[in-house]
């Protein structure tokens, strides 16, 4: 079986994406893909991934867990989505490292589920704007709990990512950037259950449709009906022109409260930002959609 796991990151549209797979469930099974209510395993494997810090999965686990979650029937491919598969934003940032909880919580999925291949799918953000966020939800907010000694300028999406790699290391890894997250949103959808690109699903402009205004929607599927046959790269320019004319500026702009938080430093993080991501294009089984 292959199983995909949705990992968040937290603040990353995880919710609207998990429901847009829902949308799109029966068709996807018609493929021969699941995608599962999370009530059926999000309760459950959290409590296995717990209980696994002190006794190993049961010989008989992973069969057990199959059937609670797809109701005894069976799939190729299951698409599970958690946020929380990494613990929670309360200590989502330790010790100037983000995620320090992943590669082991990935660990234990490849040791609940040994004769599956396992992808892992996860969204990254700009760490400008995702540190103040995990710092206002930190269980400790002292310098040496959360910070570790390090600066903001320190923090590397690409520790984490790799960390995950070397602790899962027959695991895929797909990864995008949040900030892209409106150009390649059905995209992610499509890769996430192997749908061609020239298929259409449910809910593909979504979260399109939740930053750009009514008349703007209104006048980007007029253009698409315009324009039948666009290239995915086609697509991803009409959106972008549309959103920097129609986009509702309080939905695509977020104002950054952390104390020392300068629009210098910011522009800083965003540059190193980019510069993580290249690094992270280059790592062996990591996939990076982008743009």
């Amino acid at each position: 079986m292959e199983l995909v796991l949705h990992t968040g990151v937290h603040f990353t549209e995880d919710e609207r994406l998990m429901k847009c797979l829902l949308r799109n469930a029966e068709d996807f099974a018609k493929r021969g893909v699941a995608v599962p209510g999370p009530s059926k395993y999000r309760g459950i494997l959290r409590d296995t991934l717990n209980a696994m810090k002190n006794t190993p999965a049961s010989e008989g686990a992973r069969d057990v867990l199959v059937d609670a979650i797809l109701d005894d029937h069976t799939a190729e491919r299951v698409i599970l989505s958690d946020p929380h598969f990494f613990r929670t934003p309360r200590t989502a940032m330790q010790g100037g490292v983000l995620y320090p909880a992943a590669p082991v919580r990935m660990a234990r999925m490849a040791q609940l589920f040994p004769t599956d291949q396992i992808e892992i799918f996860m969204a990254i953000r700009n760490p400008a704007g995702l540190l103040p966020l995990l710092y206002s939800k930190a269980n400790q907010q002292e310098d040496t709990a959360f910070w570790g000694g390090r600066r903001p300028h320190d923090i590397r999406w690409s520790e984490t990512i790799g960390l995950i790699s070397e602790a899962v290391p027959d695991a895929r890894l797909t990864v995008w950037c949040n900030e892209d997250i409106p150009l390649i949103w059905a995209h992610i959808i499509r890769q996430m259950a192997l749908i061609p690109e020239n298929e259409k699903i449910v809910g593909g402009f979504d979260l399109l449709a939740s930053i750009m205004t009514a008349e703007g929607m209104k006048r980007f599927r007029a253009y698409l009906k315009d324009h039948p046959v666009m290239t995915e790269h086609q697509k991803r320019r009409a959106i972008a022109a549309f959103l920097d004319k129609y986009a509702i500026d309080e939905k695509v702009e977020e104002e950054l409260d952390m104390p020392g938080w300068t629009e210098e430093l910011v522009d800083e993080l965003t540059d190193l930002y980019d510069r993580d991501l290249e690094v992270i294009s280059q790592m062996p089984q990591v996939r990076v959609l982008q743009a």
